[in-house]
C-alpha cells in the first residue's frame, strides 16, 4: 500500500518560524524569547524531515524537556510509524527518515551516529555545550553535510556560554535570528503587552525582549517591593488558608547544612497582599531528628491560621522531595501529617530560573513581608540578623559565588511564590 504522507498535519508555522525556517544556514542560532515558539519550530522542522527520509537529531538538556517533544511528535507521525521507543527515544518511519532524541547531561550524546539535520533546544542552559557540540555532536553532520541549528533564551552575559558565544562573538561560523516573544503573532497581544509592567526590567528584558543582560551586582528582589513604604504588613484577615515550605536539601560542608521553613498566607478575598510572608526560622537540625521537630511546624500553621482567620482551616506544608526531604515526606504521608511534594516542574528549574520566576509576582507588589517576620533577628552560625531578608534581597542572578553562602530561606521563599501564584507554571 502506498504511504499517505497528506494524513500527517504539522502545526502551521508563524511568519517568524517561516523567516527562519527560509533563511538559516549551515550554523544557525535562534536568540529568542520565551513563548515566541522556538520548540514548536524545531517540532515541525524534525517531523517534516523525518517525513523526507532526513535522520534527525534531538538534543535537549534534560529528559524532561524531551518527553513531551518525542510525545508530541510520535502523535504526528503515527501513520507513517515502523517503530518507536521511549527507552531508546527514537522514532524511526516508513519514509526512511528518523528522530533520535539526546540529553545534553551526557557528554558523549550523538557520538557514533550521522544525521541530516541537528536541533538543539534549550541551548542557553547546557554549561559545557561548546566541548559537547564540537567534540560529539557536530561529527555527526559530516556524512551528510548536514545542518545545525540551536535556539534558547539568553541567561545573562556569560563568557563561557556557547549559546552566548555564537550570538556575540561567532558570526563568521554561526548565522543568529533574534526573535523577541512579541513578535509571535499567534500570541494574544494585549496581554504580551502587559509583560513590560508586570516583569522586572531586566527580567523583561532578558526573557521577552530575548537581549543579553548584565546581572553583575543587582539585587534580584528589592525590598520596597516587599514593603509598603518602607514597613512591613500588617496582619492580614479572612485570608484563604496558611501554608509553609521547608527547605532540607544538606548540601557538601557542614557549614552549608540549614533546615528552613517560611510561612504564608494566601488571600484572595481578604485583606492584605495576594501572599504574605507570616514568619520564618532556619536551624541547623540532624535528619534523624525532622520526624520530631515537624510537628512543631504545624503548630505554628495552626497559630497562624487563627491569627488571620482562614477561610479553610486546613494547612499543608510542602517539602522538596529530595534528601532529608524525601524521608519527611514518606514519614508525613504514612502517619497522616498535612505534607506535600513540591511539583518537580519547579524544583527541576534550577535556582536561577525559580528566581526569576517568582520575580513577577513580587515586582508587581503581590508578596509582602509581615512587619514581625521583617523585624525578627535570630542567630544562626553564630551570625545575628534577618536571615530571610539578607538571603532572599541579597540574591543575584547568575552569581557564581552563590554557592559559597547560605540560601536555604531563598528557596523557601521562591518555592512558595511559586506554589501560590504561578499554579500554571510550564
Amino acid at each position: 500500500m502506498p504511504l499517505d504522507q497528506n494524513t500527517i498535519q504539522l502545526t502551521p508555522l508563524h511568519g517568524g518560524q517561516q523567516f527562519i525556517t527560509a533563511k538559516r544556514g549551515k550554523r544557525s542560532v535562534v536568540r529568542c524569547g520565551r513563548r515566541w515558539g522556538k520548540t514548536e519550530m524545531f517540532t515541525h522542522w524534525a517531523s517534516d524531515w523525518a517525513i523526507e527520509g532526513k535522520t534527525v537529531g534531538f538534543f535537549a538538556p534534560t529528559y524532561r524537556l524531551l518527553l513531551p517533544v518525542y510525545d508530541n511528535i510520535l502523535r504526528t507521525l503515527t501513520p507513517l510509524k515502523e517503530k518507536a521507543s521511549k527507552d531508546e527515544m527514537a522514532i524511526t518511519l516508513k519514509t526512511g527518515g528518523a528522530i533520535e532524541f539526546w540529553t545534553l547531561t551526557d557528554e558523549n550524546a550523538g557520538r557514533s551516529r550521522k544525521y541530516h539535520e541537528v536541533l538543539v533546544d534549550e541551548a542557553s542552559l547546557v554549561p559545557g555545550l561548546k566541548d559537547i557540540f564540537e567534540q560529539s555532536i557536530e561529527p555527526t553532520l559530516l556524512d551528510y553535510y548536514g545542518n545545525a541549528t540551536m535556539a534558547g533564551t539568553p541567561k545573562g552575559i556569560d563568557e563561557d556560554s556557547f549559546f552566548y558565544q555564537a550570538c556575540v562573538n561567532m558570526s563568521e561560523r554561526w548565522r543568529e535570528f533574534h526573535a523577541p516573544t512579541h513578535s509571535n503573532p499567534m500570541l494574544n497581544a494585549a496581554a504580551v503587552a502587559k509583560l513590560e509592567a508586570e516583569n522586572h526590567p531586566l527580567v523583561y528584558a532578558q526573557e521577552y525582549k530575548a537581549e543579553f543582560v548584565s546581572w553583575a551586582g543587582q539585587s534580584f528582589f528589592s525590598l520596597d517591593k516587599l514593603t509598603i513604604e518602607g514597613k512591613g504588613a500588617v496582619l492580614p484577615q479572612y485570608v484563604d488558608f496558611v501554608f509553609a515550605v521547608i527547605d532540607t536539601a544538606v548540601k557538601d560542608g557542614a557549614e552549608h547544612d540549614g533546615t528552613a521553613v517560611t510561612y504564608f498566607a494566601r488571600t484572595t478575598h481578604g485583606n492584605g497582599a495576594p501572599l504574605t510572608v507570616l514568619d520564618w526560622e532556619i536551624v541547623q537540625i540532624s535528619s534523624d531528628l525532622m520526624t520530631e521537630w515537624l510537628p512543631s511546624v504545624f503548630n505554628r500553621l495552626s497559630h497562624w491560621s487563627t491569627a488571620t482567620k482562614a477561610l479553610n482551616p486546613n494547612h499543608c506544608t510542602f517539602i522538596e522531595d529530595k534528601a532529608a526531604g524525601s524521608m519527611l515526606l514518606a514519614h508525613g504521608q504514612r502517619v497522616g501529617w498535612p505534607v506535600g511534594k513540591i511539583d518537580s516542574k519547579i524544583t527541576q528549574q534550577g535556582k536561577d530560573a525559580r528566581a526569576l520566576i517568582a520575580s513577577g509576582p513580587v515586582w508587581r507588589g503581590e508578596v509582602k513581608i509581615l512587619a514581625e517576620a521583617l523585624e525578627k533577628v535570630t542567630t544562626y552560625k553564630d551570625v545575628t540578623k534577618n536571615h530571610l531578608i539578607s538571603q532572599v534581597c541579597g540574591f543575584i542572578l547568575g552569581d557564581k559565588a552563590a554557592s559559597k553562602r547560605a540560601d536555604d530561606l531563598l528557596d523557601t521563599f521562591a518555592y512558595g511564590v511559586i506554589v501560590a501564584l504561578e499554579p500554571d507554571l510550564d
